[in-house]
């Protein structure tokens, strides 16, 4: 596997820090990776994903979001507009430099926003959900008892990951003003929805209103007793290995 480090500009005009894993020989599609929420490029799922679909080929694009990793911008003024915005332009990156891609792949947040954006990449030809609301403003539910600060005095710092976080109301209302349904039904391109029964994250039943909002092509894998960020190092490779099964039969390789 090749791996080099690119940058492109985001949504915001911000620059944003990119790794593309290709294979040794000869390239035969482009992905495209969506990580989740307030994670970046370089967790384990992401960066096992990669390596897996590179040794059958393909190379995958996988990019911090504004705000995040090592990306300019300030998180606080980010939301779900901004990261669909960002998957496009890293679309736009791809196809203009290397080739335009033909899978997109999301995790979590980044799973939605990959829905979202699927119409704005023609060439896309599959798309897989990994633990994925089915709306946008799920994510609300992990800001606790910080989520009425947030409402009434504009803002709140909130741990997510162990992490502190800023988040906006301007956040809230942008997710509030999302619906999926209405892309999901129109995606024309085949579909992956892969969910843990067990996640205490994002409920599986988000990923049965994905999928019964969906038409065919579609599929739907369960993974078990894996947590929602795929920690483990079996879980994660599972998952590698079943995208890179199951995207060969769409696509132009």
């Amino acid at each position: 596997m090749k791996a080099e480090r690119l940058e492109f500009t985001g949504a915001d005009g911000h620059k944003l820090a990119a790794r593309l894993d290709a294979p040794d020989g000869a390239v035969k599609a482009y992905a495209l990776f969506a990580h989740c929420f307030t994670c970046g490029k370089d967790v384990f799922a992401a960066a096992r994903i990669a390596q897996a679909l590179t040794d059958h080929g393909i190379a995958v694009l996988r990019f911090d979001f504004t705000g995040l990793g090592a990306s300019e911008g300030e998180f606080a003024n980010t939301n779900f507009s901004s990261n669909v915005a960002d998957l496009v332009n890293a679309a736009d990156y791809l196809r203009a430099q290397y080739g335009a891609p033909q899978l997109l792949i999301g995790h979590s947040l980044g799973g939605a926003a990959v829905l979202a954006a699927a119409a704005s990449v023609p060439e896309a030809r599959a798309v897989v959900t990994i633990g994925a609301p089915s709306e946008p403003s799920h994510v609300t539910c992990l800001f606790g008892e910080q989520l009425g600060q947030i409402e009434q005095e504009g803002e709140a710092t909130v741990q997510l990951a162990g992490r502190p976080f800023r988040i906006k109301k301007q956040f809230l209302e942008d997710a509030a003003g999302h619906s999926l349904k209405v892309k999901i039904g129109a995606l024309r391109k085949a579909l992956m929805v892969m969910h843990a029964p067990g996640d205490t994250t994002v409920a599986i039943s988000n990923a049965m209103d994905i999928f019964i909002a969906a038409k065919h092509p579609k599929s739907f894998v369960s993974l078990d007793t894996a947590d929602h960020l795929l920690t483990d190092r079996q879980d994660a490779i599972y998952v590698a290995n079943l995208i890179a099964a199951w995207s060969g039969r769409y696509l132009h390789i």
